[in-house]
């Protein structure tokens, strides 16, 4: 059976591996673990660096001791704050009565543990895309949540495959049925149980392994979970297993091809075949292998990573990483996953290390790098030499001579390098996908409270910026405050004592504000001119443009559409720049301004007083002429509020979401417990985990996340606008 189901992926060992590398292509596999805050990804990481041999000693979140959350603050507040990198090896369970798809070799199995709580879905976002497979876990309580919802559509717009893990079998109120039933329905998923928990709350013994038909019982007195039993199912736990066997025989003979084939020629399906039809439909992100267990109590933890090996792809399985030539966007370049191919890699993520100074982490898809190489980033047309490579195990450090294609690593001291970056051979003129990341929604000024501290606190916040896409920092031209901004109140929060800890910068920080935005609603034209004539030389410059309403999300688009002349060439780039300066001061309240396509259609110059500046000014005022004829409205960002409260608080959790503005979606229940969603203004929901405490007596809680902008009612419009010294148009 196993030499048949090797045989299978003899394809995988075609494409040749650089004969140094310490593991090949196709026994390498690198996951992302992602879920809603507090499902438990961080304890299952614990538990799989633990089983891999890694670390020696279980640590707990509580305890601040795990090995993936090592900044301070991470371990003060018990959660994931940034993406975490560690690199295992495992060999598949060796019991003789279950079918493994691969020889018992080390496969090395590289994780990125991601946080949970929506102020940092950008640590999700750039993880999945340089990842190839995920495990996605679910709580078995509370099931399919929020944060859950967008971590699925950022693993689906990536076309990650997915295995999902129901963690918290221990608990009280644990249902994996409930949960397959929820990833079905609210996912759009075709769920798969292949480890069925045996068991629940406090009877979690073990798993039902479906395709091996064999139970997975835990030992008793081990605390540890590093000993278990592959014993025959009783017979209770057989007609599960059956049940479940046919549910994977049906689906797969019907998104399969290969699969579908013999079960309609009626040939025998053999577990190693049922194996290898869920590999290649999972690959395919048409199925989902489900397992449930508890990684807290260790328990169900070593066959989840089975079924990593088994189902999720190496990096010869996945698409070649697809780009556009740098200097011509329409073209299409590819980079095949081969260590003898020329190299291509993408920067994802920048971090600031108190040891090593800055850290670049990079995906390879294609050829090797090694120390003191030259690498060619396409964006600022500059080679660069890699000084150092590092493999990175959490906040450890590991030098290494070389990476491999498929390879996750940090480069040492490279500058010159933002996320999103392309790092490619200097001949592979190719330019890489960037991940893409939410627009901040909230903001505060922040200013230092000693002279000495300026200098340090924008090196700080520079550096901070650098980091994370999603934190901004920018100047009030009007009152010459710094003003940062972020995803929530918690992600300013860590950003000001990171500033407090790392930079040693203490700061004084003021009320959060909210980012609101403008666009307009109809189409108009408007019309720019600058003329001053002092005795000498002037200044002129003329504009004529059109403002029309982009889709939702295209931001700035512009066409130039003068003809014959009326502008001259070699001022268009000073009219740009006089569009795009425009966005950033609406009409309405001086918000930035999104969503706005502008055709420019003429003007006018003078042979002797136009210049640069003149066109810059003129093409300024030109938009806010069509600003003031289009409707322009202000956007407010609308939050998705998910409230789960006793019964008995529901009409009073309503009654508040509706007093906030609130407009609420749905009202469903999940045994004596209510689920109350709501989309709320995010002006409305600062201090609401206190005031939802004090309306439940404590009991009640609730998640947020960014839904949309929507435009603000005039009271609201008008009292913003008295705020800022203006008046309300």
């Amino acid at each position: 059976m196993l030499a048949t189901a090797t045989a299978a992926f003899s394809q995988m060992s075609e494409c040749p591996n650089s004969p140094d590398r310490p593991y090949p292509l196709e026994r390498t596999r690198n996951i992302g673990i992602a879920a809603h805050i507090d499902a438990g990804k961080t304890t299952l990481t614990e538990r799989i660096l633990f089983y891999t041999g890694m670390i020696h000693r279980i640590g707990e979140v509580h305890d601040g001791a795990t090995t993936t959350d090592h900044m301070e603050q991470e371990r003060e507040r018990g959660i994931t704050i940034t993406s975490a990198a560690v690199t295992c090896e495992w060999v598949q369970n060796k019991d003789e009565g279950v079918c493994k798809l691969f020889e018992s070799q080390e496969q090395r199995v590289n994780i990125i543990d991601t946080p949970g709580h929506v102020d940092f879905t950008a640590e999700v976002e750039r993880s999945l895309r340089v990842l190839d497979g995920a495990i996605v876990v679910f709580c078995g309580v509370a099931g399919v949540q929020p944060q859950t919802e967008t971590v699925w559509r950022q693993a689906s717009k990536y076309n990650v495959p997915r295995i999902v893990f129901v963690n918290k079998m221990d608990r009280v109120g644990a249902d994996f049925q409930h949960v397959v039933d929820e990833v079905r329905e609210k996912l759009g998923a075709i769920p798969l149980r292949i480890l069925i928990p045996i068991g629940a709350e406090d009877q979690l013994k073990g798993q039902i392994d479906v395709l091996n038909k064999k139970a997975v019982v835990y030992t008793e007195d081990d605390a540890l979970g590093s000993t278990f039993e592959v014993t025959d199912l009783t017979e209770e736990q057989l007609v599960l297993a059956n049940e479940a066997y046919e549910e994977i025989l049906d689906t797969l003979a019907n998104e399969d091809e290969e699969l579908g084939e013999k079960f309609l020629l009626e040939q025998e399906i053999t577990v190693a075949d049922l194996k290898r039809a869920m590999r290649r439909a999972t690959i395919a992100n048409k199925v989902v292998p489900i397992a449930g267990g508890s990684a807290f109590k260790n328990k169900g933890v070593q066959f989840l990573v089975d079924a990593v090996v088994d189902y999720l792809p190496s990096p010869l399985e996945i698409p070649a990483a697809r780009g556009q030539k740098a200097d011509d966007e329409d073209v299409e370049v590819l980079a095949p996953t081969d260590d003898n191919g020329r190299f291509c890699s993408l920067a994802f993520k920048l971090w600031a290390d108190k040891y090593v100074g800055k850290l670049v982490f990079f995906r390879v898809y294609s050829g090797t790098v090694s120390k003191g190489d030259m690498v060619y980033n396409p964006r600022t047309r500059r080679k660069e030499r890699i000084g150092r490579l590092i493999q990175i195990q959490a906040d450890k450090h590991e030098e290494i001579q070389t990476c491999y294609a498929g390879d996750i690593a940090a480069i040492v001291g490279i500058k010159n390098v933002t996320t999103g970056d392309t790092l490619c051979a200097q001949k592979f003129d190719i330019l890489l996908e960037p991940p893409s990341f939410p627009e901040p929604v909230i903001a505060m000024a922040v200013e230092p409270r000693t002279t000495a501290d300026q200098e340090k606190m924008s090196t700080g916040l520079g550096r901070l910026m650098e980091e994370d896409p999603t934190f901004v920092v920018h100047t009030d031209e009007e009152t010459g405050q710094t003003i940062i901004s972020g995803m929530g109140e918690l992600h300013l929060e860590v950003i000001i004592d990171r500033l407090r800890r790392e930079f040693s910068v203490e700061a004084n920080v003021g009320k959060p504000q909210i980012a609101y935005r403008e666009t307009i609603t109809g189409e108009a034209g408007g019309e720019g001119i600058l003329k001053k004539q002092t005795g000498g030389r002037g200044q002129y410059g003329h504009v004529v443009l059109d403002v029309v309403p982009n889709e939702k999300g295209d931001g700035l688009t512009t066409e130039n559409l003068v003809v014959g002349g009326a502008i001259p060439r070699e001022y268009m780039n000073a009219v740009n720049a006089g569009v795009q300066e425009a966005m950033t001061n609406g009409v309405v309240a001086g918000y930035p301004v999104v969503d706005v396509h502008v055709n420019i259609t003429d003007g006018s110059s003078h042979d002797v007083d136009s210049n640069e500046n003149a066109f810059k000014m003129a093409a300024i005022f030109a938009m806010k002429d069509a600003f003031k004829k289009a409707g322009s409205i202000l956007l407010e960002p609308i939050m998705d509020v998910e409230v789960t409260t006793p019964d008995e608080h529901q009409g009073d959790i309503i009654g508040d979401l509706n007093r906030r503005r609130g407009h609420i979606d749905e009202i469903g229940a999940k045994g004596n417990v209510a689920i109350v969603k709501a989309k709320v203004p995010l002006a409305e929901m600062f201090g609401y985990s206190t005031d939802v405490r004090t309306i439940s007596s404590g009991r009640a809680s609730f998640v947020m996340t960014p839904a949309s902008f929507d435009p603000v009612p005039q009271a609201i419009v008008e009292a913003i606008c008295k705020e800022r010294g203006m008046v309300a148009a």
